[in-house]
């Protein structure tokens, strides 16, 4: 099939995938994932004063109001992966997610990592999370974004839970080294992730940045806060470049984009990695949202799932 150049439509109204390094700009993803901020690894194991906890989950639906205004003025729609129980505690909020045109994928119950659970807890947690968040869109779920890319190695028996769930894709494989997370040699495009039980699911891994020995992570979070600008672009053009096909995934929470939340009791490494820069993260995401063009996960994923003969298929659980 000749293929369609880039921001050009693929015949289902979505944004086609770029084949080819002369068809121009590829989309990126946007992504989001929607917690309260005392959720987050970093105080794991915390005993939180109440009021403080409660001060800090109360920023919750202003931060992500905010994003979904910035988001709305640039008339872009993104992906929304969200705590389940939020569904539960607030469901206006994931129903104004909905409702702005954008997707509602799972982030799990309640945050907890998949490291944490056994397959049949996961499935349990997983189920639970995406009947509660369908329940109030209306919506089948399709994407999954694990708390803390928490699949990894060892816990790459998910990948057959997420296949036999139904679940469209996942991205929670992250290709780097991390002290809590990443399958460093996993692939840095779309590819399909294949379970310990032989279950596959396309996956969408975050960017990141090709360097000699090493991928640095460039893709969102703290790195997007903490690491000049210019890497995340060279990433992007190498995506563009080198990945086929050429689709970068990005990833934000609505905490890093309200610079007067309460301060967690964090470790000095996690307050480091958690607080600084969140003063100018809102300016550059909106420099971000100009220089690109995004999409949701979703749309991408049924372009890749009608193609998945194309994809490389790789195994977490030994790394083949």
């Amino acid at each position: 099939m000749k293929p369609i150049p880039s921001g050009q439509r693929d015949g289902t109204g979505e944004p086609a995938l770029s084949d080819s390094p002369s068809m121009g700009e590829a989309p990126v993803i946007l992504s989001f994932d929607v917690e309260e901020h005392y959720r987050i690894e970093a105080a794991a194991g915390l005993s939180l004063d109440p009021d403080l906890k409660a001060r800090s989950g109360g920023r919750l639906v202003p931060a992500t109001d905010w994003v979904l205004d910035l988001l709305g003025r640039h008339g872009i729609q993104a992906t929304f992966f969200i705590v389940g129980e939020i569904a539960r505690t607030d469901p206006g909020l994931v129903r104004a997610v909905h409702a702005a045109g954008h997707e509602v994928g799972s982030h799990g119950w309640d945050h907890r990592r998949v490291l944490s659970m056994s397959p049949e807890e996961f499935r349990r947690d997983l189920r639970q999370s995406c009947d509660a968040l369908a329940q109030v869109t209306g919506v089948g779920i399709q994407g999954y974004r694990a708390p803390t890319f928490s699949i990894v190695r060892r816990t790459a028996w998910a990948l057959d839970v997420l296949a036999e769930e139904g679940l469209l894709y996942d991205s929670s494989i992250y290709p780097v080294r991390h002290d809590r997370y990443g399958v460093p040699d996993a692939p840095r495009g779309p590819f399909l992730a294949e379970g310990d039980g032989g279950g596959t699911i396309l996956e969408l891994p975050p960017a990141l940045l090709r360097l000699p020995g090493m991928n640095l992570p460039v893709g969102g979070g703290g790195y997007f806060r903490l690491l000049p600008p210019v890497l995340l672009e060279r990433a992007l053009g190498q995506i563009r470049r080198d990945c086929r096909p050429a689709v970068a995934m990005l990833y934000f929470h609505p905490w890093e984009f309200d610079p007067d939340q309460p301060r967690l009791p964090l470790n000095p490494l996690s307050r480091f990695r958690t607080y600084v820069g969140l003063r100018r993260s809102g300016t550059r995401l909106e420099s971000l949202l100009r220089r690109h063009r995004f999409v949701r996960a979703v749309d991408v994923a049924r372009q890749l799932n009608a193609r998945r003969d194309e994809l490389d298929v790789f195994r977490p659980g030994t790394g083949l």
